[in-house]
């Protein structure tokens, strides 16, 4: 199988790539990525030498460059490509609309001229907003909060669109929270761990009661890699990890198992619109697809940990420059 996986050099796309290349080693995979802030190379590191890969430097909403990649003929388009942190899209919506929606179109656009025969949005819990009780399902109602989750919200339905108007073969995933290796350190476990590392504040919204399921990013690609095998065309799936917890609470968990002090936790203001719980119910594709998360909270956490522990030049490089200014005005914010 031939694969253009776009955003494949950031957190997920990458691991993504890592798993694909360990269980299907014959498949051929061109990974497009625009190389903003969060994508990096080093997350390939390893791949680029094999004979099945590619890279290109680009942007999804670059047309020209889309029909000229879809012109080699590719089985199956997965979108990771996405501007994704919620704090940015309040500062500035523009590059989440550009990138998340826009993008989007343009890949669809590609994908109906050139026949490709899957294109799989892999999207996010948060368009579906937030829940005090109970677990929203594939058919709930989209109510996005932020910038971003609407911009993928309405990715989502154009996506549904291309496939009711055009017949696209569309699937589109929606994922809760995922932690795992080569995560950017603006994101709560790899803060968490990387702040604690350097005995720096660790930075919580609000009460630090907002409720998170959390998934290790492995088990999520094991869930793509079905999707796009026997997946349903036109279907949504929902991807869960079963590992609910308030952030507080993962916080003290993580400190506590780093051997680090709870004095660390530092409350800052709460940012606008913060949802309250995001939970979502995955029986769909544990019964139609035969999926199930391998990796308990606890194997998840340790293996992330320690990935952390071991690749410190990895991340205190991407903790430099735009990261800290961005960590620097979220703290002081308090």
């Amino acid at each position: 199988m031939k694969l253009l996986v776009t955003g494949g050099a950031g957190f997920i796309g990458s691991n993504f790539i890592h798993y694909i290349f360990k269980q299907h080693p014959d498949w051929q995979v061109t990974n497009l990525d625009k190389l903003t802030y969060a994508g990096n190379l080093e997350n390939i590191k390893g791949i680029e030498k094999l004979p099945g890969y590619s890279f290109i430097k680009g942007d999804i909403a670059d047309r020209a460059l889309i029909d000229n990649l879809l012109k080699t003929s590719h089985d199956c388009i997965i979108n990771f490509a996405a501007e994704s942190h919620v704090d940015r899209s309040i500062l500035d919506a523009s590059p989440f609309v550009d990138t998340n929606y826009k993008g989007t179109q343009v890949l669809l656009e590609g994908a109906r001229e050139y026949r490709v025969q899957r294109f799989l949005q892999v999207s996010t819990d948060e368009v579906y907003g937030s829940r005090e009780e109970g677990y929203f399902t594939e058919s709930s109602p989209l109510d996005p909060s932020s910038p971003y989750s609407a911009s993928k919200a309405g990715a989502d339905l154009l996506c549904l669109a291309y496939h009711k108007t055009f017949g696209l073969p569309v699937l589109i995933t929606r994922c809760t929270n995922n932690y795992g290796p080569y995560q950017f350190p603006e994101k709560l476990i790899p803060l968490v761990i990387t702040n604690a590392l350097e005995n720096k504040p660790v930075p919580v919204y609000g009460d630090g009661q907002n409720r998170r399921d959390w998934i290790y990013v492995e088990d999520h690609c094991r869930a793509l890699e079905s999707v796009i095998l026997i997946g349903k065309i036109g279907e949504v799936y929902n991807i869960a990890g079963g590992q609910e917890k308030p952030n507080l609470t993962l916080i003290q968990i993580l400190l506590k198992n780093m051997g680090k002090s709870e004095k660390l936790i530092s409350f800052v203001k709460d940012r606008p619109a913060h949802d309250r719980r995001y939970a979502i119910d995955c029986a769909k594709i544990s019964s139609e697809l035969h999926w199930q998360p391998v990796y308990s909270y606890e194997k998840g956490m340790e293996s992330t940990v320690d990935w952390y522990l071991h690749n410190e030049p990895w991340w205190r490089n991407v903790k430099s420059g735009e990261y800290e200014k961005y960590y620097q005005r979220m703290y002081h914010n308090r």
